[in-house]
């Protein structure tokens, strides 16, 4: 039996879920209080507004509210965004409280997500009355619809801001020599609205699909153990009860970034941001051992899964969730290291500018391959040691230990794309020069701890999508998979490829969209007469619009990819081959998802590195427009899609093709094969 009783699992769960959305609410009034309206202004006493200094302040001001009122307006492409409620809302609260600026409240994707499925659970126990197998895995549809929507949210808003980004940057930056978000280039508003578009709500999309398919593969392994049998529901909802502390601890930790540390230097702002990390993992190793000591019986037993029962005592599960979580800093700051201009992996980039765009591209893959290494290294040492410990249950609970604290990892990932907006609008506003180098350094800080964040997020999505692959071998009665079997090797060959073919995809549709909008600001350069002198405006809409479409109609053939090869595979060639795919796609998928994402934020921080000209060795490369520089904007531009669509969007497919299959493996088992049978 658990120390903690049933009613207060019943009570604590969503309470945790509810003051989370309490405090993002909270934030987002407080944020909304900074007025951007000369009216508000006057009737506040000039407090509380964004307004700088000087003669122009005020027209500047005027400039900002437009902005936003037209990066607002954009807010409509959200509807290519269709499907499961829950991940829809994660992502649109996400966008929503980002035009606020504070990356703090974007833990409110996490909150809906947990308490929705709770009121799932507890719907669902009507019907299935004990019989907790059934239930749980009828859990399992709300991880697919859940990142089904995730797909798309992170292809479609990555292609949406990749193709603006890039539009943007080849017509503005390197052939008019314009400044970066100049008000005069007509893709700036498309680019800004992408930035929400694909790094806050494809975020929040990505975020809930991995709570919600690591939370549903634990559940349904336990399903198959002694809680399951015994009814302990208590021990049953452990998972949640780990992402409940997590939110706890998450929402402590902001008070450090907040109240208990002021920053009052530029140079502050990164390692304040990644001393939330290592606070949020302190504290939530103590929150997972009082967890599992409090909702955990002293043993439990876990069965079918291929091999003898297997007994488990309450503190294994404690380890299997700490090198989880623990495993998720370690490839956090890996990616720091490679993608922070503050290290030398950057920094050569960087230097190897000086003979153009060609050895900035060859140095840049070399460092995102070899960034590859230690956070592989930290996964295999995470899924042996689960493993060992509680098997296949032991992964997934080491999934949600690494999970457990992304809400403080996708709060700073939220911080790189609202200071890039920040920097956006200050540019196009007309504000002094001395507010945009404040929002560079933002949007530098930012741009590393984004790669950070996306470097949790697919860390994992490898834990994640191995619980899966667990709970599907099980719920497919196999008992092993061979390697050695033509079946299963077939399966492992293709399945290596699908990352590859899904890439190739997602890389030739942000190429086709940034073309269109290439033509596009040159046509509005050559033929809006007075645009380059800014006196007369750009067409923003014309732009907005080519992302927009751009974004629906190519994210189909990507995702259906995705959607329909399981279903293919385990119809006609059987839950075997099907096994060997997932692992086959799951092998290879993590690391060029690790590789696109950390080469793409090198060759972005390369370019910033020259831009901001902090050293002796960073201004002799530059300044802006230089040949060192022009070759480092080209290496960014090529970098964009690979951190900002291709790579992120990997680990939604390896998480998405597991958890549809193990969905279908019932169906599989029954009637699959068909090719095989036929012979």
């Amino acid at each position: 039996m658990t120390i903690l009783p049933f009613l207060w699992t019943e009570i604590l769960i969503p309470v945790a879920a509810l003051i989370g959305i309490g405090f993002a609410l909270i934030q987002w009034y407080i944020v909304s209080c900074i007025s951007v309206s000369p009216a508000r202004a006057s009737e506040s006493g000039g407090d509380d507004y964004l307004l700088e200094d000087g003669p122009d302040g005020a027209d500047a001001m005027i400039k900002c509210a437009e902005i936003q009122k037209a990066i607002s307006v954009a807010f409509t492409t959200v509807a290519f965004i269709l499907g499961v409620v829950t991940s829809v809302l994660s992502g649109y609260l996400g966008m929503k409280i980002a035009t606020y600026a504070n990356a703090r409240t974007t833990l409110e994707a996490r909150k809906d997500g947990l308490l929705v499925l709770y009121i799932a659970i507890n719907l669902f126990k009507i019907y299935y009355k004990t019989e907790r197998e059934g239930l749980f895995e009828a859990i399992t549809g709300y991880g697919l619809g859940g990142s089904s929507v995730a797909l798309f949210g992170r292809v479609g808003g990555g292609i949406y801001t990749k193709a603006a980004d890039v539009g943007a940057d080849l017509v503005g930056k390197v052939e008019r020599n314009i400044p970066e978000d100049d008000p005069r280039n007509p893709a700036v508003i498309a680019d800004n609205v992408g930035d929400n578009v694909g790094d806050i709500a494809g975020m929040g999309s990505d975020l809930f699909g991995s709570f919600a398919e690591s939370s549903c593969a634990a559940l349904v392994v336990a399903s198959i153990s002694s809680f399951g049998t015994s009814h302990d529901f208590t021990a049953m909802c452990f998972p949640l009860l780990i992402s409940s502390m997590g939110i706890v601890v998450c929402l402590i930790t902001t008070l450090f970034a907040t109240d208990f540390y002021e920053i009052k230097e530029v140079n502050q702002i990164e390692p304040a941001l990644k001393r939330q990390l290592i606070i949020s993992t302190a504290l939530m190793t103590l929150g997972i051992l009082l967890v599992c000591f409090l909702a955990l019986p002293s043993s439990f037993t876990i069965y079918n899964l291929g091999s003898t029962p297997k007994v488990v005592k309450w503190w294994h599960l404690f380890f299997c969730v700490a090198v989880g979580l623990w495993a998720g800093l370690i490839i956090g700051y890996t990616t720091e290291y490679f993608t922070s201009n503050a290290y030398s992996p950057v920094q050569d980039v960087a230097d190897s500018c000086r003979t153009g765009a060609a050895t900035n591209i060859i140095f840049g893959l070399a460092l995102g391959y070899k960034s590859v290494i230690i956070p592989i290294f930290a996964i295999a040492v995470a899924i042996y040691v689960s493993f060992a410990l509680a098997v296949f249950y032991g992964i997934a609970v080491a999934a949600l230990g690494m999970l457990s604290t992304i809400a403080t990892g996708l709060a700073i990932d939220a911080y790189g794309p609202i200071s890039d907006n920040a920097g956006g609008i200050a540019e196009m506003a007309g504000m002094s020069h001395h507010i945009r180098e404040r929002t560079d350094a933002l949007d530098a800080a930012g741009n590393t701890t984004a790669a950070i964040g996306k470097g949790f997020a697919i860390g994992s999505a490898a834990l994640v999508s191995l619980a899966l692959f667990g709970a599907y071998v099980s719920r497919a009665s196999l008992t092993s998979v061979d390697v050695l079997s033509a079946k299963v090797f077939i399966g492992l060959i293709v399945g290596a490829m699908l990352p590859y073919w899904f890439s190739a995809m997602t890389m030739k549709s942000v190429g086709k969209a940034a073309l269109s909008m290439v033509e596009e600001v040159r046509r509005q350069f050559n033929t809006i007469p007075g645009l380059m002198e800014g006196i007369n405006n750009p067409d923003y809409a014309t732009c907005v619009k080519i992302s927009t479409d751009a974004s629906i109609k190519e994210m189909i053939p990507p995702g259906a990819l995705v959607m329909v090869t399981p279903l293919v595979v385990g119809i006609l060639f059987g839950v075997e081959t099907l096994a060997g795919l997932l692992a086959g796609a799951l092998v290879s998928g993590v690391q060029i998802a690790i590789s696109a994402s950390n080469t793409g934020g090198a060759w972005d921080n390369a370019k910033k590195y020259i831009e901001a000209g902090a050293s002796e060795h960073a201004r002799s490369l530059g300044p802006k427009g230089s040949d060192a520089h022009k070759a480092a904007v080209i290496g960014d531009t090529v970098g964009d899609p690979l951190k900002d669509t291709s790579g992120p969007s990997l680990n939604i497919l390896i998480k998405l093709m597991a958890v549809e299959s193990l969905v279908f493996a019932p169906f599989f088992a029954a009637h699959g094969g068909l090719l095989f049978k036929i012979g």
